[in-house]
C-alpha cells in the first residue's frame, strides 16, 4: 500500500477497510499501542482502540478510511505549550515567594504569642484554642516553607524500575480508600529502568494517584470510583529539550467528573485546586518535578474520564 510520508508522522495512523479489520499502521501507531504492524493487522480496531475515546475518523466512498489518534505529548505544539507554562509557572512562583517572605515574620509572631498565652492562661479549658492557634500557625508555615523552596532542586539520581514507584502509590490509595476504590494497571514488562529522582518521582505520582482517587470517590455519580495507572515504551518523544531518543509514558486514568472547567487552563498552577481541604499543590509539584527530569506532563479530561500523562526520557535528560 502506497502511504508516502505516513510513517515519519508523529501521530498514529491506522489505515482500515470496510469491516473495521487493520490493514496498515505507521510506526507512532506501533510505538503507541506496544505492538508491530504485523501482531496488528487483520485485528478488529475497535476493541483495540477503546482506550482512546478521541479518536477522529475520516472516510471517502470506495476507500479504505483512516482513523488518526492525535498524542498531545508527542507533538510540537504541545512541547510550546508546556514551555510557555514553564516559563509562567517561574513568574507565579516569584511571586509566591514574595508573598510568603512578608507572610512569614507575622506568622511567627502570631504563633509566638499563642504560645506565651498558653503558659499564662489560669483555664486549662482554654489552651485548646491557643494549641489550635499554634497548630494552624505551624501548618501555614509549611505551607510557606514549600511555597519558597526552590523551584530547581539537585536531583538524586540512581536508576530504578518505574513499576516500583506506580504499585506503591496505588498500595498506598488503597489504604487511604479502602476497598470501595477500584484499582486496574496495565503494565508493559519490557520497560527499561529509568535514571532519575526515585524519591520526588514517587511523590509526584501518588499526588496524581491520590487526586483521581478523590475526585472519583467524592463523586456521588461515580457508582464505582476506579484508578488505574497504564505504562508503555515510547520511541522518539518530543521533550522540553527537544527529540529524545526513547521515553517512558506513564498514563494515570480515574473516572471522576473530570476538571471543572474554571480550572482547565492552571490546574497545574500552584494554590489551584477544586477541593474545599485542597492545598493546590499537588499537581504543581508534580509537573516541576517532570520538568527537573527533563520530561512533560499533561492531562485529558471528560466527566467519566481523565487521564494524566507523564512522559520521562529514559537515560540522562
Amino acid at each position: 500500500m502506497d502511504t508516502p510520508g505516513l510513517d515519519w508522522l508523529q501521530t498514529a495512523v491506522l489505515l482500515l477497510d470496510e469491516s473495521g479489520k487493520i490493514i496498515w499502521i505507521n510506526s507512532a501507531c506501533e510505538d503507541l499501542l506496544g505492538l508491530s504492524a504485523r501482531q496488528l493487522t487483520g485485528q478488529l480496531a475497535a476493541p483495540i482502540l477503546k482506550s482512546f475515546p478521541h479518536v477522529l475518523k475520516t472516510s471517502a466512498p470506495g476507500q479504505p478510511w483512516a482513523s488518526i489518534i492525535e498524542i498531545p505529548v508527542h507533538q510540537a505544539g504541545q512541547l510550546d505549550d508546556q514551555q510557555q507554562a514553564l516559563a509562567e509557572r517561574a513568574a507565579q512562583r516569584e511571586t509566591m515567594r514574595n508573598l510568603a517572605h512578608e507572610i512569614r515574620n507575622p506568622l511567627a509572631g502570631l504563633r509566638a504569642a499563642a504560645q506565651l498565652l498558653d503558659i499564662e492562661l489560669p483555664d486549662p479549658g482554654l489552651q485548646d484554642y491557643t494549641r489550635v492557634i499554634i497548630q494552624e500557625a505551624d501548618r501555614l508555615a509549611d505551607l510557606v516553607t514549600r511555597l519558597v523552596s526552590p523551584q530547581h532542586q539537585v536531583l538524586d539520581r540512581q536508576y530504578f524500575n518505574i513499576h516500583e514507584i506506580c504499585e506503591r502509590a496505588l498500595a498506598l490509595a488503597g489504604l487511604e480508600f479502602g476497598s470501595a476504590l477500584k484499582i486496574t494497571r496495565d503494565y508493559d514488562a519490557s520497560l527499561p529502568e529509568l535514571l532519575g529522582d526515585r524519591n520526588q518521582l514517587m511523590q509526584a505520582v501518588l499526588n496524581i494517584v491520590r487526586n483521581g482517587a478523590q475526585a472519583a470517590s467524592e463523586s456521588p455519580d461515580t457508582p464505582t470510583p476506579t484508578i488505574g495507572i497504564r505504562t508503555r515504551i515510547v520511541r522518539q518523544p518530543v521533550l522540553l529539550q527537544g527529540r529524545h531518543r526513547l521515553g517512558v509514558l506513564v498514563s494515570i486514568e480515574d473516572n471522576g467528573p473530570g476538571v471543572p472547567d474554571m480550572l482547565r487552563d492552571k490546574i497545574f498552577h500552584p494554590l489551584v485546586t477544586g477541593r474545599a481541604t485542597g492545598t493546590g499543590l499537588g499537581l504543581n509539584l508534580a509537573q516541576e518535578c517532570a520538568h527537573a527530569h527533563g520530561g512533560v506532563l499533561d492531562y485529558d479530561s471528560e466527566a467519566g474520564h481523565t487521564v494524566f500523562r507523564l512522559l520521562l526520557p529514559v537515560g540522562a535528560s
